[in-house]
């Protein structure tokens, strides 16, 4: 059946599968195509929108919510994307306004639009905002766990760390297995000094919970300190463990520096210089060859880059982790997406590299430069 007997309806329908799966490339061709048809359409408006927005292509973006809401002003979504939007334009009072439209024409009970502007906000530093809409979702859902975990997470941000230890014993008594508002709790009451309450919470996590070592190292730390325990205990090796696959890989280059360094100090000055000076001279060819090559640049959340073809940057990113013989590329993928929405309750797609990268940006995981 040609695709041009498909209505508004299903052209927007099979756009918004294909963005959920992170091919926004696909997405937004079949919004162009549903376009061509029905001009007027606005839901295709704004799926282009977002498909922009997904794309970093934020003056494009703009555009097309503006033309949805020529069509319709009062196009929940499209005033929730062009809110957005301003926001990645540096605007947040402009943005702010657009949300409370959202609000003003009746939309508190759309849980998962009140959390998408909380999480915009939140990305943007405006935590006394993000709040305010984080309430209202948790107002219509109390018995969402990850709902009031976002509330929790959102007063830590303010400062409010009785507030936010409170309400994240609230999210747990929702569900006491949401390891992610555990883990976060425990480290909030190790930072306030509570120790037996730190580790109570952190005792009841498993090593595959963590995706920092922070915690891990926090319950080894208050292990040794309140139940005595000694290095070597059989108890830590699961921890271990988990502690080397999340450990970061050491930088080649800072390898090679720090072998250079130790062998200027052993060698006399005339020597060492020749020797930096041909390895300069290697890393300047090397330095070279890179940029010729690569096409993209991103930056992970621990600040480190990787450079290449979107393909070579994901193969960067796995041969860095600690499991990188364990695990094939579409793996570590897999693996990075479960733990992308553990985090920000955003769906990562791991068909492709350039797909699950472009949302992980997308999601605050990582950057991409160009």
């Amino acid at each position: 059946m040609s695709s041009s007997f498909l209505s508004s309806e299903e052209y927007d329908e099979r756009a918004h599968q294909l963005y959920n799966e992170g091919n926004y490339d696909g997405a937004l061709a079949t919004l162009r195509e549903g376009l061509a048809l029905y001009p007027n359409a606005v839901e295709l408006h704004v799926g282009v929108g977002y498909a922009r927005l997904a794309r970093d292509e934020f003056a494009w973006a703009r555009r097309s919510f503006e033309e949805a809401l020529v069509l319709d002003p009062e196009h929940e979504d499209g005033l929730a994307g062009l809110g957005e939007t301003m926001l990645r334009f540096g605007q947040p009072e402009l943005a702010k306004r657009l949300f409370a439209r959202v609000r003003a024409l009746g939309y508190d009970d759309d849980i998962e639009l009140m959390q998408q502007i909380g999480r915009a906000l939140f990305r943007d530093d405006e935590f006394d905002d993000a709040l305010e809409y984080f309430e209202v979702a948790v107002r219509q859902a109390p018995d969402s766990a990850e709902g009031v975990a976002l509330v929790g997470y959102t007063q830590h941000r303010l400062g409010r760390d009785e507030a936010a230890a409170e309400t994240l014993r609230r999210a747990l008594k929702v569900d006491e297995h949401f390891a992610e508002a555990r883990i976060y709790l425990g480290n909030l009451l190790y930072d306030r000094g509570d120790y037996e309450a730190a580790l109570y919470q952190l005792d009841q996590t498993q090593p595959d919970d963590h995706w920092d070592e922070l915690g891990i190292w926090r319950l080894i730390e208050l292990r040794k300190s309140h139940l005595r325990l000694a290095d070597g205990d059989p108890s830590f090796e699961p921890w271990e463990s988990r502690l080397a696959e999340l450990a970061p890989a050491i930088d080649p280059m800072d390898e090679m520096l720090n072998d250079l360094e130790t062998r200027f100090n052993d060698q006399d000055a005339r020597q060492a210089k020749e020797q930096l000076e041909l390895f300069g001279t290697l890393l300047n060819q090397l330095t070279a060859e890179q940029t010729a090559e690569a096409t993209h640049r991103v930056v992970g959340s621990d600040g480190r880059g990787y450079d290449g073809t979107w393909d070579e940057i994901v193969q960067q990113m796995r041969d860095s982790s600690a499991t990188a013989a364990q695990r094939t590329v579409h793996e570590f993928m897999q693996s990075e997406a479960r733990r992308g929405f553990s985090l920000t309750g955003r769906l990562i797609p791991a068909g492709d590299a350039e797909s699950f990268l472009r949302a992980s940006a997308d999601a605050g995981l990582l950057r991409i430069v160009h």
